[in-house]
C-alpha cells in the first residue's frame, strides 16, 4: 500500500554516526527541511542496518513510517541513497508493519530482564564451554537438552540476518511464523530448528548454568549469566517502514531464497 499523494509531508532526518551519513543528513536538510521529531510526518533513516534497528527501537511506542535510505555498509533494511524526487519517493512507497519480540531472562541472582527485538533474540554461551539448553513451546517440553554454541528466536523481518547466517529459514513477512533456529548444535547433530505459530512462547532453560554460563540478546541488548529466557511476539507493538515501490521487504525477503 503507498502513502498518500500528498507532497506536504513533514521530515526528520536522523543519521547515524558515519561520515558520509553525517553528510547526507546536511544536505537533505537544508534541500527538504529538518523539522522536529515530535512534528514530523516520516523519519528518513541515513545509515546501515545497524543504525534502522537503533531507529526502530527508538520507534516502538511512535506510530510514524520510517524510510531509510543507505548510508552505511549493509542496507538490507534500507532503500538506496538518492537526493532528487525524495518526497515524491516517500509518498509512492509501499508501507510493510513489523512487529518486535519480547525477551523476559533472569538472571543467575534473580534479576528480571526485559527487552524487546526487531529482528532476533539469541543465547550464546559465554565461554569455551558447549552451552546447554532445555526448550519448551508454549509450556510443553519440547527438547529436554541441546548442546550448542547457541539458539535464537527470529521474527520475520530479522531471518535474512543472524538466523540465515546461522541456516536458520528465510521467512516471508506475512507467514505469522518464528523461526526457532540452534546455532551450532553438537547434540542432537541433526536437529536444524523449527517454524513456530507466531503465537508461539518458547522458553529456554540453561542446565548446569554455573559451569556453562550463557547471555541473552535482544538485537543489541544483552543480559549474561542467565538461567531463564521466554521470548514472544508483541503483537501490540507496530512499527512501519516505507520502501520504494517495487522494491518492498517482503520482495526483498522473496528475492534472497533465489540468490546464489
Amino acid at each position: 500500500m503507498s502513502m498518500s499523494s500528498t507532497q506536504s509531508q513533514k521530515l526528520v532526518f536522523l543519521a547515524g554516526d558515519r561520515p558520509e551519513a553525517q553528510d547526507a543528513l546536511t544536505r537533505l536538510a537544508e534541500r527538504y527541511g529538518q523539522c522536529n521529531r515530535e512534528d514530523a510526518d516520516v523519519v528518513v533513516a541515513l545509515g546501515g542496518d545497524g543504525f534502522m534497528l537503533e531507529v526502530l527501537h527508538d520507534q516502538l511506542n511512535d506510530p510514524k513510517p520510517i524510510y531509510g535510505m543507505n548510508r552505511g555498509s549493509v542496507g538490507f533494511l534500507m532503500n538506496e541513497y538518492a537526493e532528487d524526487d525524495l518526497l515524491e519517493r516517500i509518498n509512492q512507497a509501499e508501507r510493510t508493519t513489523i512487529h518486535p519480540l519480547k525477551m523476559l531472562a533472569i538472571d543467575s541472582g534473580g534479576a528480571v530482564h526485559r527487552a524487546m527485538a526487531i529482528n532476533e533474540v539469541s543465547l550464546l554461551r559465554q565461554t569455551r564451554q558447549t552451552a546447554k539448553l532445555r526448550i519448551s513451546i508454549d509450556g510443553k517440553l519440547r527438547l529436554n537438552e541441546l548442546s550448542c554454541d547457541g539458539a535464537l528466536v527470529s521474527t520475520p523481518a530479522g531471518s535474512t540476518a543472524y538466523n540465515l547466517s546461522a541456516h536458520g529459514p528465510i521467512i516471508p513477512l506475512d507467514a505469522k511464523v518464528l523461526a526457532l533456529t540452534p546455532i551450532s548444535a553438537f547434540r542432537p547433530r541433526r536437529w536444524r530448528g523449527a517454524l513456530l505459530a507466531h503465537t508461539a512462547k518458547v522458553s529456554f532453560d540453561i542446565l548446569e548454568s554455573e559451569k556453562r554460563p550463557v547471555s541473552a540478546v535482544a538485537d543489541n541488548f544483552e543480559v549474561r549469566d542467565v538461567v531463564e529466557v521466554h521470548i514472544s511476539e508483541e503483537r501490540q507493538v507496530s512499527m512501519r517502514m516505507l520502501f520504494d515501490a517495487g522494491r518492498s521487504l517482503e520482495e526483498r525477503v522473496l528475492a534472497e531464497q533465489f540468490s546464489v
